[in-house]
């Protein structure tokens, strides 16, 4: 069956569990790989929530499994996972999702000497905007106008939040009362 059958029967399957697909990629060695997201503000049976989690990822495996067995689809090793924090941007309605995110982009062609870009994303007229993160001190404010067409590769910034784990912070690092310390480690 021709690739763009199957790409269409994973995405129907993905889109009827209620997720989002984000990208299908095939690799050496007959490895299928299929990430998806959850959409937000979609009420999931495994827990609320804005990340995938293992349950949900084995849902759409055992869904995908059935699918591609009926479409007679050519596959060693199915891999179903989640976009992780710096999801890539791949169509339209992800650049309208994360309008306002911090966003890495790789041009197709060079501009300005460079082809890598970072800063917030914003729609502006037709196309995208980035409010380009400073290079240098004293540089000033500066943005990058592009179309979803010059664009090789973009993908979100992580935020990695450690609220609660601050050196200092009241009963960091001691063991909950009643709990043994053995080598440093709480049991």
């Amino acid at each position: 069956m021709a690739l763009m059958a199957i790409d269409k029967a994973i995405e129907t399957a993905v889109v009827a569990l209620q997720y989002e697909l984000v990208d299908v990629e095939r690799s050496a060695g007959g490895l299928l790989r299929v990430t998806i997201d959850r959409i937000p503000g979609h009420p999931y049976a495994n827990g609320e929530g804005e990340f995938v989690t293992v349950e949900d990822c084995e849902a759409v495996t055992r869904q995908l499994r059935y699918v591609l067995e009926t479409e007679n689809a050519d596959y060693r090793r199915l891999e179903v996972s989640s976009p992780g924090l710096d999801r890539p941007l791949k169509r339209e309605h992800d650049y309208q999702r994360f309008a306002g995110q911090e966003v890495v982009i790789t041009l197709k062609q060079v501009l300005s000497g460079r082809k890598n870009y970072r800063g917030v994303l914003r729609e502006h007229g037709a196309g995208w905007q980035l409010e380009l993160t400073q290079d240098k001190p004293g540089q000033g404010e500066r943005t990058l106008d592009f179309t979803l067409d010059e664009v090789r590769e973009a993908r979100l910034v992580p935020v990695i939040d450690f609220k609660g784990r601050k050196a200092g912070s009241a009963g960091a690092g001691k063991p909950a009362a009643g709990q043994e310390v053995d080598g440093g480690q709480a049991r």
